[in-house]
């Protein structure tokens, strides 16, 4: 059940112009789709707000959503509307000028717990769409009221599964990233779990019309298809391997009709012994004929992935210069810190890449590929290595940090896991998130990376004798959470993975039920549990499991222990404060000439105030989220823990301006123009890296002159 709310007949006397165009102007005053345009480059043709008067820059106006939870969104403005999405997915239309709300869709049951990235705008003659998810669903609505399009695949929505096979039925697919629309059709990124029931990452595009299936490309071949031989027999059956899906955001190059989509790992994410071989289309960045979903080519960014180093953001397509001529490139950056150059109908790599050696796994059963691409050029933006010589000279802990890695693998970026822990660097959220680069016009790449130690061990799962001298509520535990929450049920809150030790204390047992059932946030549902298992489950957090009512749980079932190794948890390698592990810097923000791949500066980003009040220089920090660069020559950004929205110059790197923001902005901003004045907008959600809490977009703009 849906609740509309339209905020009286303030709408359609401002959306009386769109009907006047049968396209969205994708051009310098608005901000009409994701990260500005198909392109996904981040960058506005908007000179109004300048370098010279960025300090003038205020707050035009405020909207909040009066819900709670991260705000990842980055809005769409068209015709003079922003749209965007809450904490809790509920898409809104506001006046872009004042923050005026004029439509919000209150959204019902479990489906809420699902983050949003943005959403999408389509038209066709005075037809206009809003299409967005919620759940395992994508929904239309029209966009001048909130209307459900109820001509639109089943009463205004149609499944996200509906392309994935009749494996995908009782698993978890949601989307957190909007789709890419080409003509009447929209290609939806899918999010699935990262464990042996993950669904199949298909990708398939939807008619926008009617929402059925128009299309589905196989990112797992089935026999006969290119690339079936790089994967055991029959894995496309899904009975233990998964994923291989885009979940981080596409681009399209209209004119030639290109879809560019980044493909995560196979799934299990960390082991690989049933998934043997290079795993195609995994890892790889593809180009596919938008209107059909056919292969035009691929380049595999990482063989037979064991630690998770998908792609995190959709791919740049940009236009460089090379001896004097104009290449239209695609640009991907990754999670380890290095940036792949394409030619965009090709896929010939616009510098060498290099097949390097990396360290063998130690683990029984894995086999991890010999080789990894490395591009020659651009040099990392993100440090390749860690060694004894890197511990954090500030951690009041040292010694015991020294003593950790000592104990651990360090081999660089693609060190396999191990049972005594590895270190991996820069850690499993990057390097580059998913808040992506921005690039200008004269091919000057703008990323904000990570430097963020994590510190995992992978090793046996719980043996069938062992899990027959449990109560069914650990066994359970042990087979369906320790891979997040740790054996000892400490979790990595940092990390968004919450300590369990405590649960009794902050929820009550119907409450992690609900949870259990259908999934949360990162977390994802398990419907195959039974309900005794869930109370066992259950039973077992709150450590009340009543040991006289053993029953048999899935761990115990025949032919359930299928993966033979799990990891010890989602841990980053910090200090006792909460701090990397690594000297400084934490975080930087890199602009990069893709046109030569040579640094055009490198300044530290991010900062934490409390280090500073000591006398500490500026450290950076971890930010997500990404850039938003303009004509005029600013660079605007949030991102970080410290909750500050900075401007920087383009040209230099040098720190124009900077605010407050009434919660930490973990999103990308976007920025308009309406009756002749320009605005910058950035959702304030907080809660992530535990930062308080927001739930409001503000927006920024020069005062009104007198």
């Amino acid at each position: 059940m849906r609740k509309l709310y339209i905020i009286g007949i303030t709408a359609l006397s401002l959306l009386a112009v769109a009907c006047n165009n049968d396209k969205p102007a994708f051009g310098s005053k608005q901000w009409a789709e994701y990260l500005g345009g198909p392109e996904r480059n981040h960058y506005s043709t908007l000179e109004q707000i300048t370098p010279a008067n960025i300090k003038q820059l205020q707050v035009a106006w405020q909207y909040r959503t009066l819900d709670s939870g991260q705000i990842q969104c980055n809005p769409i403005i068209v015709d003079s509307i922003l749209y965007g999405m809450t904490a809790t997915t509920e898409p809104f239309a506001l006046n872009a000028a004042t923050g005026k709300e004029i439509w919000r869709v209150q959204s019902e049951g479990t489906d809420q717990f699902s983050t949003s990235r943005g959403l999408s705008y389509w038209k066709k003659g005075d037809d206009q769409r809003i299409l967005y998810t919620n759940g395992p669903w994508l929904y239309a609505v029209n966009a001048l009221d909130g209307k459900p399009i109820t001509s639109f695949g089943e009463k205004g929505r149609v499944s996200l599964k509906a392309g994935l096979g009749k494996t995908a039925v009782d698993k978890m697919v949601i989307s957190n990233t909007p789709g890419t629309v080409y003509e009447d059709l929209i290609v939806m990124p899918l999010r699935v779990s990262e464990g042996t029931d993950a669904a199949l990452g298909f990708i398939h595009a939807f008619n926008i019309v009617t929402g059925k299936i128009a299309w589905v490309f196989h990112t797992i071949p089935l026999p006969g298809e290119y690339g079936y031989d790089t994967w055991p027999p029959d894995t496309y059956k899904n009975t233990e391997v998964g994923g291989g899906n885009n979940w981080s955001g596409m681009s399209v190059d209209r004119e030639r009709g290109i879809l560019y989509v980044p493909t995560g790992s196979a799934a299990y994410d960390f082991y690989g012994a049933s998934r043997k071989g290079t795993n195609l289309f995994a890892n790889c960045l593809l180009a596919l004929d938008a209107k059909t979903g056919k292969r035009k080519w691929h380049f595999q960014l990482v063989h037979h992935d064991i630690l998770d180093r998908d792609p995190p953001a959709p791919p740049n397509l940009i236009t460089i210069t090379r001896d004097g001529k104009k290449i239209d490139a695609v640009a991907q950056v990754t999670k380890q810190g290095l940036v792949f150059l394409f030619d965009r109908e090709t896929g010939q790599p616009l510098f060498p890449i290099e097949e390097r050696k990396v360290p063998p796994s130690d683990i029984p059963g894995e086999a991890s590929w010999p080789t990894q691409p490395f591009p020659v050029n651009p040099a990392p933006y993100a440090r390749q290595t860690f060694t004894e010589a890197d511990i954090n000279p500030l951690a009041e802990n040292r010694q015991e940090l020294l003593d950790l890695f000592r104990k651990s693998r360090s081999e660089g970026i693609f060190t396999p896991l191990s049972e005594n822990g590895t270190i991996i660097y820069p850690g499993l959220d990057g390097g580059a998130e998913w808040g992506g680069a921005g690039v200008d016009p004269e091919g000057i790449m703008y990323v904000n990376s990570s430097e963020m130690p994590w510190r995992i061990s992978i090793g046996p799962s719980a043996t069938e004798e062992q899990l027959v001298s449990m109560t069914p509520g650990e066994s359970l535990y042990r087979m369906t959470c320790t891979s997040c929450h740790g054996a000892e049920r400490k979790g990595n809150p940092q990390s968004g993975f919450p300590s369990l030790v405590d649960i009794k204390d902050r929820r009550d047992k119907n409450y992690v039920k609900n949870i259990v059932s259908h999934g949360k946030g990162m977390m994802p549902a398990f419907p195959k549990l039974t309900e005794k298992q869930k109370e066992a489950l259950v039973g077992f957090l709150f450590d009340d499991e009543k040991i006289e009512e053993k029953e048999s749980g899935l761990a115990k079932e025949p032919g359930k222990v299928k993966n033979t190794y799990s990891i010890s948890g989602y841990s980053k390698f910090i200090d006792k404060n909460g701090y990397p592990a690594v000297r400084p810097p934490w975080g930087t923000l890199n602009a990069i000439n893709l046109n030569t791949g040579e640094y055009v500066w490198k300044v530290t980003y991010g900062e934490h105030p409390e280090l500073i009040a000591k006398g500490i220089p500026q450290t950076g920090a971890e930010s997500y989220g990404g850039p938003v660069v303009t004509a005029s020559g600013l660079i605007f950004i949030a991102g970080t823990k410290d909750g500050k929205f900075r401007a920087y110059d383009k040209i230099t790197g040098k720190l124009l301006w900077e605010t407050k923001l009434p919660a930490a902005g973990f999103a990308t901003p976007s920025t308009y123009e309406v009756n002749g004045k320009q605005y910058v907008v950035i959702a304030c959600g907080g809660t992530k890296l535990d930062s308080p809490s927001g739930d409001s977009y503000v927006a920024f703009a020069l005062p009104d002159k007198k």
